[in-house]
């Protein structure tokens, strides 16, 4: 068990929210407080209705979340809003957000650990985006295209989609999970032959093949559900506190 202030402090100093840069609007830390300390949490890779009231259900009094609950400038409290914070409040339950402070972390990062479960040893950070340099991770691999394709639906729960735009000999891998196609043109100019993430529009198709890239879209919620569990994990190992994962995949 532990005081909320005490968790706080300490995700505030490990994920360096207050040094990484995010997108405009993005609230990373303590969304929502609560007056209870902390004997269980309940990780999730967003926070919506669903994995609120199944925080609640399951007893945790903190529910942590790679995806947070606001997203720019207030909002009036009305509607689903008002729902939310209705049922954080009803259960006493704290929401702490992580965002592109978890997505980068060197020990429990969202790319840093897909990277890991595909066998892929990180060689080096790539990209840059609202101001944060080495937003992904690269590798070096020497395996067939379809077997990375392989690799990556055995960790992410499902066959990515591929555009087989560059060669079938995989030599340089990026990753970056979640929505980061935009990334693509910068992929290219580190060299990477194969580029893996969760979504992204349908220019990209054209830009990969065009310019000779393999791209991978995963899912955006599968290739995010790693930093969750791990941080989770860190709370569990600094505090003894219990842990949770609340699956509420999106299929997108």
């Amino acid at each position: 068990m532990a005081e909320l202030k005490e968790v706080v402090e300490f995700l505030d100093g490990y994920l360096r929210v207050d040094e990484i840069p995010d997108y405009p609007g993005a609230h990373n830390g303590l969304q929502v407080a609560s007056r209870s300390p902390v004997e269980k949490v309940a990780a999730a890779v967003d926070a919506c209705q669903a994995t609120v009231e199944d925080a609640a259900a399951a007893g945790a009094q903190l529910l942590l979340v790679h995806h947070g609950l606001f997203w720019g400038d207030p909002l009036p409290v009305t509607g689903r809003t008002y729902r939310r914070l209705r049922a954080c409040f009803d259960a006493d339950l704290a929401v702490y957000s992580a965002h592109l402070p978890l997505d980068v972390h060197d020990e429990v990062g969202n790319n840093v650990l897909l990277a890991a479960r595909l066998g892929l040893e990180v060689e080096g950070r790539f990209g840059v985006h609202e101001g944060l340099e080495g937003l992904g991770v690269w590798s070096v691999a020497d395996l067939g295209r379809e077997e990375l394709v392989e690799r990556v639906g055995e960790a992410c729960g499902g066959e990515p989609l591929l555009v087989p735009g560059g060669p079938a000999h995989v030599r340089r891998v990026g990753v970056v999970t979640g929505a980061a196609s935009s990334v693509l043109p910068q992929a290219r100019a580190e060299g990477l032959d194969t580029f893996i993430t969760g979504e992204g529009p349908h220019h990209s198709y054209h830009d990969a093949m065009e310019w000779g890239l393999n791209l991978m879209y995963a899912g955006h919620y599968a290739t995010e559900t790693f930093g969750v569990r791990a941080l989770s994990e860190r709370l569990g190992e600094e505090f003894g506190v219990e842990r949770t994962f609340l699956d509420h995949p999106t299929g997108l």
